[in-house]
């Protein structure tokens, strides 16, 4: 794909979700940045990802637990911000020394098991100029209790903060080695599918496996494979032999690749009883909407055009 080079001017984008609700009924304005020399194949990437609204795609969820797969619902949110790379967090101001543009992506999953439910959710905080993560975060709720996952980027590698109810694991402050990390992939293939690592590799497995497995985060070795399909869909795929795991993620081939559906095959399961199961993710519905704005009774019909569950 040609490249040009291009700088983008100040345009609209988002208002956080943490951003305290304003008194009257109008909702900040937050902008994000093309960072100056940004490569952007025919302004693709701008006018897609500068347009000051968020990707929203919901998936028919079928989720492994418990060695039962269970129905639920997964939504992907992408979006363009402002970050600061020292304190890893969203920028207030825009145009803050230390501020840089990221695609952030937000995961949630939420199923039941039986009589309880799950609700999981993992953010992804990655440069548009390329580079690693800066940042990663998983949080997990259901009946038994709650956990939190936190990867900050260092000099040295990844900070890991972890909190747990389960005694045997919680809490964790240390040092993870600079390697790539399975959840950053997600926005990696978003912004250039072609420079996806394939081979043998050393990754940190994903943080949402890492809570349903109570695997030990740590490095573990994998296959990736890129394959191209014949609906104009490309599939990247990584094999942990160790872990007997295998996650792959459709997505399109064209700009702005978006993500299809996912599969997951793992060993679920107690014991004797566990058994190699599949997760998988089938697209339902996407939109792009400035849904930060969208919070009133009034909107919830919008609710329906993306195929949303209750």
């Amino acid at each position: 794909m040609l490249l040009r080079l291009a700088c983008f001017a100040l345009v609209v984008s988002l208002a956080a979700c943490s951003t305290p609700e304003p008194a009257e009924d109008t909702v900040p304005v937050r902008a994000a940045t093309a960072p100056a020399g940004f490569s952007v194949p025919d302004d693709e990437f701008g006018d897609y990802w500068y347009q000051g609204l968020a990707e929203i795609t919901s998936y028919d969820l079928q989720q492994v637990r418990y060695g039962e797969v269970h129905p639920g619902e997964a939504v992907m949110i992408y979006v363009t911000e402002p970050f600061l790379e020292d304190t890893q967090v969203k920028a207030d101001d825009p145009n803050a020394d230390g501020a840089v543009t990221v695609l952030k992506m937000n995961a949630t999953r939420a199923f039941n098991t039986g009589v309880y439910p799950y609700t999981m959710m993992t953010s992804v905080f990655s440069p548009v100029e390329g580079g690693p993560a800066l940042k990663v975060t998983t949080s997990s709720q259901e009946w038994c209790g709650h956990t939190f996952t936190q990867l900050n980027r260092r000099d040295a590698g990844y900070h890991l903060q972890l909190y747990s109810y389960f005694e045997s694991e919680s809490d964790q402050d240390r040092m993870l080695p600079d390697v790539l990390l399975e959840d950053d992939l997600w926005t990696q293939l978003r912004l250039n599918p072609d420079a996806l690592t394939t081979g043998d590799l050393t990754l940190v497995p994903g943080t949402i496996y890492q809570r349903l497995s109570h695997l030990h985060l740590e490095p573990k070795q994998a296959t990736a494979t890129l394959t191209d399909g014949d609906d104009g869909t490309r599939t990247y795929t990584l094999t942990y032999p160790d872990l007997d795991r295998t996650l792959a993620i459709t997505f399109a081939a064209d700009f702005p690749h978006t993500v299809e559906g996912w599969t997951e095959a793992r060993r679920s399961g107690f014991g004797a009883n566990s058994q190699t199961l599949t997760t998988t993710a089938t697209r339902k519905a996407r939109e792009m909407m400035p849904y930060w704005s969208l919070n009133r009774r009034a909107d919830t019909p919008l609710r329906e055009s993306l195929r949303l569950d209750g």
